[in-house]
């Protein structure tokens, strides 16, 4: 039997629909970024459209690749040169459609990246917080606390295979457990305000070590790239499915 195709426009329509780019602002433009042949059938996704994941894409005879992170963001100098040149000659060259969705991808409320965690960790979400409620905020299904913030690390260590950052000030039962994906250690602040006993982001800056010592709030740093592998395979397996495609996420690992 043949594989099925659809037209690329139809695809973007799908994901469009699902993912709703325009109720956000972001950093960059969501949707099509590179414009590649008009059939589809066999979809790459991915976290970021490096190099390595556009080889890999080519490689599995990719008609579109998905990813989270895309090729450009606000504050670009608008040059195509180096390794901007390098991507972006791969995928004209070999006719691949790139579709990047950066926020809505981190938002969806049971695809994105932080309901994706949600899962992992075997959290409930109760309410959202921060700006435009990219914040997601939630206890354990099983309506218990974790028993201190080395307990919580070490269910993220099992579940992204990454031994999280932690800084707690004293070991004490969490129950509020707030969380969101990727470089949102400026969200803390926010979580301590909604009342969290831990926030979980992908990354820590400085500041954010000293509000944890100070307010008793645990703070854990588990990896960008590990918090956001997640929405982007959940949110195209789902499309494909629906239209009658082929999927396969490539997970090009990043220690960051």
């Amino acid at each position: 039997m043949p594989q099925k195709d659809i037209s690329r426009t139809e695809l973007l329509s799908a994901f469009h629909g699902l993912l709703q780019p325009d109720h956000f602002k972001d950093y960059g433009p969501n949707g099509l970024q590179v414009e590649g042949r008009e059939r589809i059938a066999h979809i790459v996704s991915g976290v970021t459209a490096s190099r390595a994941l556009i080889d890999a894409a080519i490689e599995a005879k990719a008609d579109a690749i998905f990813v989270h992170h895309g090729l450009f963001w606000r504050g670009q100098d608008g040059t195509v040169t180096g390794w901007m040149k390098q991507r972006l000659q791969r995928l004209l060259q070999h006719d691949i459609n790139l579709i990047a969705y950066h926020l809505p991808l981190d938002a969806h409320p049971e695809l994105g990246n932080n309901a994706q965690l949600a899962q992992l960790w075997g959290l409930d979400v109760v309410s959202q917080f921060g700006d435009q409620n990219l914040g997601f905020m939630g206890q354990r299904k099983d309506g218990q606390a974790f028993s201190s913030a080395q307990t919580l690390a070490e269910v993220i260590t099992q579940t992204l295979g990454r031994t999280p950052t932690v800084v707690s000030q004293k070991s004490k039962p969490l129950q509020k457990i707030a969380w969101c994906s990727g470089g949102a250690q400026g969200y803390f602040e926010d979580a301590i305000a909604a009342g969290a006993d831990a926030f979980i982001t992908g990354e820590i800056s400085e500041p954010q070590a000293h509000l944890a010592q100070e307010t008793g709030v645990a703070f854990l740093a588990c990896g960008h790239h590990a918090t956001e592998r997640y929405g982007a395979p959940a949110v195209a397996a789902h499309v494909a499915q629906m239209l009658g495609l082929t999927h396969q996420f490539i997970d090009i690992d990043n220690p960051a």
